[in-house]
C-alpha cells in the first residue's frame, strides 16, 4: 500500500520569517507506520517548496498513492481541503484523510464544506492513522468505517464521530523516521544552520483559556530525557542539524525531567544549540539552574508575557505579574540566554494607550526581542466561546497571529496594525543601532544580529506580518489596507449540549475542569451577547497558567 503525506502550502509571515521549519509530524507518523510494516510512504512538502496546486497534482499522478493524508492547523485548513480535493480528482479511489488540530474539533464543519474527505483523524495521529491504514488495507474500512476509533466521516450526509482512541501512554514507542525530510531545505536563518523540532512531551497539565494544546493531546505525557537526546544526537550526526526548538508549549513544566534532559546534553557534548517557549514562573523557579541550562546549549527563550494590563493577564488565566516578567527577562540576560517577550494584542478592549503601554514595558524590561501577536481566537478554545458575538470574522485562513481578527472598540483594524508596526519599528531600531552591535558576548551578538537579519529580510520582502498581501506600506497607507476577509465564510456555533457531549467523549485528564470551564464559558458568552452585566463587571480571579496557583507537584511529576 502506498501512502502519501502532504503539508499544505500556507504562508502568513509569522514564525516562518526565521526560516523553513521541518514538519516534524511527518517524521513521527512515518516512523510509526514503518514500524508496523507500511514502508511505502512518501512526503510532499508543498509549503517549503511553494508548490502550486498543479505541481501537487502532478506529484499525486506520478506517485499514484492508495491513501493521501494531509495535516492542517486552523489557517491552513482551506489549503489542506483543496489538496485532498485534488487527490480525489486524480483518482476517486484514493482514500483522503485530514489530520491536525483544526479537523479534530471542527470536523462537523470541515466534512460539510469538504465532503470529498473520507476521514478526519481526531487528536494524536499515529495510532489512529495506523489503525485506519490497516482497515483500508484489509478492506474493513470499506465495509464499515465505524470500525476505526478516533475518526469522523460522512455517512449518507450525516457527520459521524467514532469513540476516541486512547492516547499513546509511552511516547518512546514512537521512533521517528527523520530521513523522510529533505534536510537541506530546513534552515534557521539567524544561525544559518539546519533546524529541527523534536518532541519532549505532549499535552499540558494546565488549561489556559486561549490555548487548545491541552485539549488536543488530552493527557500530559513526557518522554525519557535520554531517549529524547538520542533522537537529537541522530538529528545532529545523521542529518546535520545545528539548532532545534522543542515542540512543546512549555517543556520546563516537568522540572526533574527537564533538568535530566539538560544534563544529558551536557554529557554528550553535541554541537547543537536550541530554544524553547516557557512560562515566566518557571524561569523564576529555576533561577539557580539557568547557567546550567545555558551550558546545555539553551540560547533562546520565548516567554509568554502576553498582555499589557493585569486585566488581560487575568483573562488569559495566567498568574503572572508585570514585575515577574521584568525579573525573568533580567535573569535570562544574566545567564547569557536570549530572551523574547510575547505580547498578545488586538482584543476588543485594546486602545492606543494599551498598545503604547506594551512598547513602554518592552523598553523597560529590555528583552532581546519582542513580538506583538494579534489575538487569534481559536474556534475550539474556551476563550472563543466566552467572547460570543464579539468574534465576527470566520475566514479561518486569516487566523494566523498577524491578522487582526477582533476589532477593538476604540479603533479600526488598520489602525491597530499600524500601531503594532510602530512598536516594531521603534523597538528594533533601538536594538539594531544601540544594543545588538555592542553586545560583548560574541556568540550572543552573532545570534542577535542573525535574528535582525531575518527580521530585516522579511521586512524588505514585505512578507513580515503579511504586509505585502494586505497592502500596508506605512502609516500613510492605513486607509488602503485590505485584510481580504472572505465574508462568505460563516460558522455555526455549537449548542451547549453539543459541547458537553463532545467533551464527555473526548477529554480524559481534564474532565472536571472542562465541565466547570464550559459552564463559565456559556455564562460569559451570554453576558457578552447582552443578556447580563458586561464581562468587565464580573470579578476576575488570577490563576496560574491553566488550572491552579502552584507548579506541577513532585507527586504529580512522579505520576507522569
Amino acid at each position: 500500500m502506498r501512502i502519501l503525506l502532504m503539508h499544505p502550502n500556507y504562508h502568513s509571515g509569522g514564525a516562518e520569517i526565521a526560516g523553513n521549519w521541518p514538519p516534524a509530524w511527518v517524521a513521527y507518523l512515518t516512523g510509526y507506520l514503518k514500524a508496523a510494516g507500511y514502508t511505502d510512504v512518501h512526503f510532499v512538502d508543498a509549503m517549503t517548496h511553494h508548490l502550486s496546486d498543479e505541481q501537487v497534482r502532478a506529484r499525486i499522478e506520478e506517485l499514484q498513492p492508495d491513501v493521501v493524508g494531509c495535516t492542517a492547523i486552523t489557517p491552513a485548513i482551506y489549503k489542506a481541503e483543496g489538496l485532498l480535493q485534488i487527490a480525489k480528482q486524480v483518482n476517486p479511489a484514493i482514500v483522503t484523510v485530514l489530520g491536525g488540530i483544526h479537523g479534530t474539533f471542527m470536523y462537523p464543519q470541515v466534512l460539510k464544506e469538504a465532503p470529498w474527505i473520507d476521514a478526519v483523524v481526531r487528536g494524536e495521529g499515529e495510532q489512529v492513522f495506523l489503525n485506519l491504514v490497516s482497515a483500508i488495507d484489509d478492506g474493513s474500512f470499506g465495509r464499515d468505517r465505524g470500525c476505526v476509533r478516533g475518526i469522523a466521516y460522512l455517512a449518507d450526509g450525516k457527520v459521524v464521530a467514532t469513540a476516541a482512541e486512547p492516547s499513546i501512554k509511552d511516547l518512546d514507542r514512537i521512533t521517528p523516521d527523520w530521513s523522510i525530510l529533505e534536510w537541506d531545505k530546513y534552515t534557521y536563518i539567524p544561525m544559518n544552520r539546519r533546524v529541527a523540532i523534536p518532541n519532549f512531551a505532549r499535552g499540558c497539565p494546565f488549561t489556559c483559556s486561549f490555548c487548545s494544546q491541552w485539549k488536543f493531546w488530552r493527557d500530559y505525557r513526557i518522554r525519557d530525557p535520554k531517549k529524547v537526546v538520542d533522537e537529537i544526537e541522530t538529528l545532529v550526526k545523521d542529518h546535520g542539524v545545528g539548532f532545534f526548538i522543542l515542540a512543546d508549549e512549555e517543556p520546563t513544566i516537568h522540572r526533574k525531567k527537564f533538568i535530566a534532559f539538560c544534563e544529558e546534553l551536557i554529557e554528550r557534548k553535541l554541537d547543537v544549540l536550541w530554544g524553547i517557549n516557557t512560562r515566566v514562573t518557571d524561569i523564576l523557579r529555576d533561577e539557580q539552574l539557568l547557567p546550567m541550562f545555558r551550558k546545555a546549549g539553551l540560547v533562546h527563550v520565548s516567554l509568554g508575557t502576553e498582555a499589557a494590563a493585569q486585566l488581560k493577564l487575568d483573562r488569559f488565566n495566567k498568574e503572572t505579574t508585570i514585575e515577574q516578567n521584568k525579573k525573568a527577562i533580567r535573569l535570562l540576560r544574566e545567564a547569557g540566554i536570549v530572551s523574547e517577550a510575547q505580547f498578545i494584542v488586538g482584543l476588543e478592549n485594546e486602545t492606543a494607550e494599551t498598545l503604547e503601554e506594551t512598547y513602554r514595558m518592552a523598553r523597560d524590561w529590555n528583552p532581546d526581542m519582542a513580538n506583538w501577536a494579534m489575538y487569534t481566537p481559536w474556534p475550539f478554545s474556551d476563550l472563543f466561546q466566552e467572547l460570543g458575538d464579539k468574534v465576527e470574522v470566520f475566514d479561518f485562513e486569516k487566523y494566523n497571529f498577524v491578522t487582526p481578527i477582533m476589532k477593538p472598540d476604540a479603533m479600526d483594524r488598520a489602525e491597530l496594525l499600524d500601531r503594532v508596526m510602530h512598536n516594531y519599528r521603534r523597538f528594533f531600531f533601538n536594538k539594531a543601532f544601540f544594543q545588538y552591535p555592542w553586545t560583548r558576548d560574541k556568540g550572543r551578538r552573532s545570534y542577535l544580529l542573525g535574528c535582525l537579519k531575518a527580521f530585516a529580510k522579511s521586512g524588505f520582502q514585505r512578507t513580515f506580518y503579511d504586509l505585502g498581501r494586505v497592502g500596508y506600506k506605512g502609516p500613510q497607507s492605513k486607509k488602503s489596507v485590505d485584510f481580504g476577509f472572505d465574508a462568505s465564510r460563516t460558522y455555526e456555533r455549537p449548542s451547549a449540549a453539543a459541547l458537553a457531549e463532545a467533551d464527555a467523549g473526548w477529554i480524559t485528564m481534564h474532565g472536571p475542569k472542562i465541565e466547570h470551564k464550559r459552564r463559565q464559558g456559556e455564562l460569559n458568552a451570554a453576558l457578552a451577547c447582552g443578556s447580563g452585566e458586561p464581562l468587565e463587571a464580573q470579578p476576575v480571579v488570577a490563576m496560574a497558567c491553566g488550572g491552579g496557583r502552584e507548579q506541577l507537584s513532585e507527586e504529580a511529576e512522579a505520576r507522569v
